[in-house]
């Protein structure tokens, strides 16, 4: 019998594989990820990327197997044009998108400095166009359609990017993309929930429905405010969204996008999809982020949080000490699988004789029960005094306090 819930490398839900769930999936076989790290992540407030550094992200990413780069605006960044003219003739084996107003002549640029395909960026709804842009539903219907004849021409691969998408009025939004498809067909059409304001069955069905009335390709682009990113991506590819946008540890305008970390392993672990993604790349490829944009993610953050698989607590720690051979009988998943450090037995105040024994083992030391248990007050006691965990040499101390 099938098990994808258990493999070799995580243990989730088997609810996951009800027929009942199973029957609503709408999966693409030709899923990709649509890494935006370099664009949208950061837009994120306080980061500065130079170009080695620019470089050095996005040859990382294409070695992790991403299959579309977003590399930047070159028609209003001279450092994004040189990047994706660097990045052009690496030939890295991924698609090179370059972002863009609708406007012909940025589709041009974007073209001549080696972009192989292109996002164009549009608002649908009435209420920012008219306070935000200043500019009327109509003009965002014209400009469209001059931007993708442009792309097409050119014979970029283009991408409608709808920039407010789930703040338009369902039916206003379905006849802006057939006045524009009707005249000028884009290759995908992306829905941008710009300020993370729908909900996961809201990202669902307006993805079911899109591919009812559209032909093309459907990408999914979220963002954060809510929590729920990478929730409603994943619901988006969960009802036929061929390309989920992403950034390295959801970096991003304010409360930043959909985290490529998260996605990827949810598609693979809960989903049973394999995007084809190098996992194992995963926690270097964060690391690599977060120093050179000098920023951190709490560390407990899901699949790359340093701490994700610190244990402090005795109940856990028993079970680690149990289930060495059968990890994921106390784990989702194996941390090689994200390339992550493993298991760490924490000392701290929520620790007990489990934790305090796996460290005396680790030193080859034997101790009588009442000296272990003369430890592990001591432990509990000094990480409640230093309201932290204990370091080896604070264990080292404790250890000849007690033998005295």
């Amino acid at each position: 019998m099938s098990q994808p819930w258990k493999t070799d490398q995580w243990f989730t839900s088997s609810w996951n594989h009800a027929d009942e769930v199973r029957a609503n999936l709408q999966l693409s076989s030709r899923l990709q990820i649509h890494d935006v790290t370099l664009r949208d992540g950061e837009q994120q407030s306080g980061i500065v990327l130079d170009a080695p550094q620019r470089l050095a992200i996005a040859r990382q990413l294409a070695a992790a197997g991403v299959h579309r780069i977003e590399t930047g605006m070159p028609a209003e960044s001279a450092e994004d044009a040189a990047l994706l003219e660097i990045l052009a003739g690496e030939n890295l084996g991924v698609q090179l998108m370059a972002f863009s107003r609708c406007d012909p002549k940025h589709v041009q640029i974007a073209r001549a400095h080696g972009a192989t395909g292109i996002v164009v960026k549009t608002i649908t709804s009435k209420h920012l166009l008219r306070e935000g842009a200043q500019r009327s539903v109509q003009w965002a219907i014209d400009t469209s359609i001059e931007a993708i004849a442009a792309a097409r021409q050119g014979g970029l691969y283009c991408v409608l990017f709808t920039i407010d998408a789930t703040r338009t009025d369902f039916p206003a939004y379905l006849e802006f993309l057939e006045k524009v498809c009707d005249k000028a067909s884009p290759d995908a059409i992306a829905v941008a929930d710009s300020y993370g304001v729908a909900l996961p069955g809201a990202i669902a069905f307006a993805v079911r429905e899109l591919r009812k009335h559209f032909k093309q390709p459907i990408e999914i682009h979220c963002h954060n405010d809510f929590g729920l990113a990478t929730a409603c991506t994943l619901a988006g590819v969960a009802a036929g969204a061929e390309v989920a946008h992403v950034t390295v540890c959801g970096l991003g305008e304010r409360a930043g996008n959909a985290s490529l970390e998260e996605t990827v392993m949810a598609l693979r672990c809960l989903y049973g999809i394999d995007p084809n993604i190098r996992t194992e790349m995963l926690y270097d490829l964060s690391r690599m982020v977060q120093e050179r944009a000098r920023f951190s993610i709490p560390s407990n953050r899901a699949i790359v949080g340093n701490s994700l698989y610190s244990i402090e607590t005795d109940v856990v720690a028993e079970l680690h000490r149990r289930c060495k051979r059968t990890p994921l009988e106390y784990l989702p998943f194996l941390p090689e699988m994200a390339g992550r450090p493993g298991v760490e037995i924490a000392l701290g105040k929520g620790s007990g004789k489990a934790n305090v024994a796996e460290h005396l083992d680790e030193r080859g030391l034997k101790l009588s029960a009442p000296l272990v248990d003369k430890l592990v007050t001591q432990v509990r006691d000094r990480s409640r005094y230093e309201k932290r965990l204990l370091t080896a040499v604070e264990f080292d101390a404790l250890i000849s306090r007690v033998q005295e």
